[in-house]
């Protein structure tokens, strides 16, 4: 049922101070609104009146009618707010800390926030605070593989002072293969991007072939030189290296940087190199393809040409492999920079080892 209309009264000594705050410019415009709220309750109007003229709800009019017929001028106030979160004491912070580095939930592998509080007895919000504080990140894992070459300072050493101080008269270029691409094709055709909907494909796949790629990429300028493959032997590594020597002007020393591969290093690949003293490697040591800079080269070619890729052949693939290499260095080819030091790599290296034997 409606509620009927009730006459709202005012004495003199409740209306004056309402008045007073309407006059005051420094009356907050939530103070001031209650008053009018009042003041034409009393004037009269009804509930429903009172709520358009002020462009407010019925609702609003009833709780704040009722809160100065109950309290007076102090119920037109906001009641007091619960205040700031309780504060954590050093104690628990440390607790969390300690928990969080140094033991495993019994649930999982690691910790998240919900395991976090339950088990610290605080809210997910103070342990999302107290991680990032610390720089905390459970939820996070990276993988490495430490070099145990023993010959990794100098190599490190070579290989960087090619990138930061190239020789005179001479291109730098990082060489690796990229093996056992496949051409992939999907068992159902693909659902196109449209909007609210994202592009998407089935989860399985046919399987037409695979085949390498061998890149050498100009550090100085950023391009590339590639060259497609069925296998991946010797005999294609040197059919590479005469590509190179094709593709390059003849009056620069070449200098390669590559990998431990065993097919770099064969009797037949030992013979051509030593009638082209042009040519000059430089190995990286084991386990650290990172610096190599044709990898990050192969990483833009995985993310933008080949994922996403719909090959229904190894033809389509070597095409649009081609492709790609012949618009990257078009459009997008531009020098390679190294920013850290040799010092700086071994240092770093030398520490995780530490580590790593600290845990042992």
């Amino acid at each position: 049922m409606a509620r009927t209309h009730e006459k709202y009264e005012l004495t003199v000594e409740d209306r004056q101070p309402l008045e007073a705050l309407l006059r005051s410019p420094k009356t907050p415009q939530s103070l001031a609104l209650r008053s009018r709220i009042i003041l034409l309750s009393a004037a009269g109007q009804s509930v429903q009146e009172v709520a358009a003229s002020l462009g407010t709800s019925t609702r609003s009019v009833y709780k704040w009618r009722n809160r100065f017929k109950a309290v007076g001028l102090d119920g037109l106030k906001d009641l007091l707010r619960s205040g700031q979160p309780k504060k954590l004491s050093a104690s628990k912070v440390k607790e969390v800390l300690t928990l969080t580095v140094e033991r495993i939930p019994r649930e999982a592998t690691h910790w998240s926030l919900r395991l976090m509080a339950k088990a610290a007895g605080i809210t997910t919000w103070q342990v999302r605070q107290i991680w990032s504080a610390a720089d905390l990140k459970p939820h996070r894992l990276k993988t490495f593989k430490i070099s145990n070459d023993p010959e990794f300072a100098e190599k490190v050493v070579d290989v960087v002072g090619l990138y930061l101080n190239p020789p005179d008269n001479a291109l730098v270029l990082s060489v690796d293969e990229k093996t056992q691409i496949q051409a992939l094709d999907r068992t159902q055709p693909m659902l196109p991007l449209r909007p609210g909907q994202i592009e998407r494909r089935t989860h399985d796949y046919k399987r037409n072939g695979t085949m390498s790629l061998y890149a050498a990429f100009d550090i100085l300028t950023g391009q590339v030189i590639g060259r497609t493959t069925k296998r991946h032997r010797a005999k294609e590594f040197l059919d590479f290296l005469r590509q190179i020597e094709r593709s390059t002007p003849k009056k620069l020393d070449l200098h390669l940087i590559l990998d431990n591969s065993s097919t770099h290093k064969t009797p037949e690949v030992n013979k051509w190199l030593s009638s082209h003293p042009r040519f000059k490697l430089h190995f990286t040591p084991t386990s650290a393809s990172w610096l190599n800079a044709v990898e990050g080269w192969f990483s833009q070619l995985e993310r933008r040409s080949i994922y996403r890729g719909v090959f229904t052949s190894v033809k389509e693939l070597r095409d649009e492999i081609h492709r790609f290499i012949k618009v990257h260095n078009s459009d997008s080819a531009k020098p390679f920079k190294w920013t850290k030091s040799a010092a700086m790599i071994i240092d770093s290296v030398e520490r995780a080892k530490k580590q790593i034997n600290e845990h042992d």
